[in-house]
């Protein structure tokens, strides 16, 4: 059986990749940064019918958590097949560049960066035993420079500037995990799940939570011939999906 790791996902779209990873025969640990949340999510997932999944406390941001979960994770299984870096925050609303304070910056980018670049190397070892190793950096349309640096352009007014630029940086590291596994068996890719309705965005959308988890688990799923190094966007861009950097 496969293995998955899912970050951020006791609710939302971490929770609903994690239910489809498991519908197509991943057993899946759900990464939470709070234990009791990630066990009932879990429960949630066996009363549906699907039991290979199993909560994982990690907190993205706490080194020691992330040794914890690797050390857990490996007492279980010597493969990993699917790495999901879902964990993030927005940083809050509203967020001014002018005004954002240097600690602002720091907690976005320690869930949003660091902690991604902590767990993937926390778990690289195992993903490497894997025939086809996968991770998906979930990210945001709104990270694209090319899009945003159009001041003038009026569907374009609404920014996050920390939250943003937090998310540009993943894309950059995305880029150079995938350059790096280059000439491995490896796929790494950065996807938005789309404006999303769910706790994140104050349950405000044009996707679904059931339409963000397809979009991101389907790149989790690629076969050998499927893109790497690539960021995808496929609520704004339709096939190929590709987003400008």
């Amino acid at each position: 059986m496969k293995t998955a790791l899912v970050t951020g996902s006791n609710k939302g779209i971490g929770l609903e990749v994690a239910r489809l990873l498991a519908q197509q025969g991943f057993f899946v640990y759900l990464g939470s940064r709070n234990l009791a949340a990630g066990q009932a999510a879990a429960q949630q997932l066996h009363v549906a019918g699907l039991p290979s999944v199993e909560a994982l406390e990690l907190d993205v941001t706490r080194p020691e958590s992330i040794r914890a979960a690797r050390a857990a994770i490996g007492a279980k299984t010597a493969v990993l097949d699917v790495l999901i870096n879902n964990a993030g925050i927005s940083g809050g609303t509203p967020q001014s560049i002018r005004e954002a304070t240097p600690e602002q910056f720091q907690e976005v980018f320690a869930t949003n960066v660091f902690g991604v670049a902590s767990v993937t190397q926390a778990f690289l070892d195992l993903l490497e035993q894997a025939s086809q190793p996968r991770i998906v950096n979930v990210t945001t349309a709104m990270a694209s420079l090319t899009m945003f640096a159009d001041l003038a352009n009026p569907t374009l007014t609404y920014r996050l500037p920390v939250y943003q630029s937090s998310k540009a940086a993943l894309n950059m590291y995305t880029i150079q995990l995938a350059h790096e596994l280059r000439d491995t068996a490896f796929k790494v890719n950065a996807v938005c799940p789309g404006y999303t309705q769910t706790d994140f965005t104050g349950h405000q959308g044009t996707s679904t939570v059931e339409q963000a988890g397809q979009r991101i688990v389907k790149y989790a799923l690629i076969g050998p011939d499927g893109p790497t190094g690539q960021y995808f966007s496929e609520e704004y861009f339709p096939a190929p999906a590709t987003i400008p950097w």
